[in-house]
């Protein structure tokens, strides 16, 4: 019997956010290696045997939370790549309580200081990487968006492949309220 795929975790942009950044990384990912669509990632390796308790946090999560504002705040490196930074302090609240919820799961990368990107070249020179961050320093103005929902995916080696949507459904906070 094998062991059940590890669970990756995503944020669903809104649509015009999610086409700016598929259009960057279909322009700028080295094609051969671009084998998943844009995407926000929060948790990089969930167990997959936590599945059920996994969704059932989720949903709750999920169901608690408005739609969230995102800054898409302009280019950063990755030494040998670029990404779009984002920010959302509202965000940073609701990973850092699913963090402490899932603790015991948490491998290192998912454990460390957590700074949300959407990753639009990787894995090139790191001279194709200070060109690519120059030219959008330059030719990209920051916007705002919101993230709708949660994405939950199964790796096995490949493409992902699509665990469970999870929208973002509470009613938003009242003006003036905390």
């Amino acid at each position: 019997m094998t062991e059940p795929a590890p669970l990756i975790l995503s944020l669903e942009p809104d649509a015009t956010s999610l086409a700016r950044l598929e259009a960057l990384r279909r322009r700028h990912f080295p094609p051969a290696r671009n084998r998943t669509p844009a995407h926000l990632t929060l948790f990089h390796a969930l167990p997959g045997e936590a599945l059920e308790a996994i969704t059932a946090r989720l949903a709750a999560v999920a169901a608690a939370t408005p739609v969230l504002p995102l800054a898409f705040t302009g280019p950063r490196s990755l030494g040998r790549g670029t990404a779009i930074a984002v920010e959302s302090a509202p965000l940073h609240r609701l990973r850092a309580g699913l963090a402490e919820a899932w603790r015991p799961w948490l491998g290192a990368q998912d454990r460390q200081g957590f700074r949300l990107h959407a990753t639009v070249q990787n894995k090139v020179t790191p001279e194709a990487a200070r060109a690519l961050l120059e030219t959008l320093r330059q030719s990209l103005p920051p916007w705002e968006g919101t993230a709708q929902a949660l994405l939950l995916w199964h790796y096995r080696g490949g493409p992902w492949e699509a665990g469970g949507r999870f929208p973002f459904t509470a009613p938003p906070p009242a003006p003036g309220a905390g």
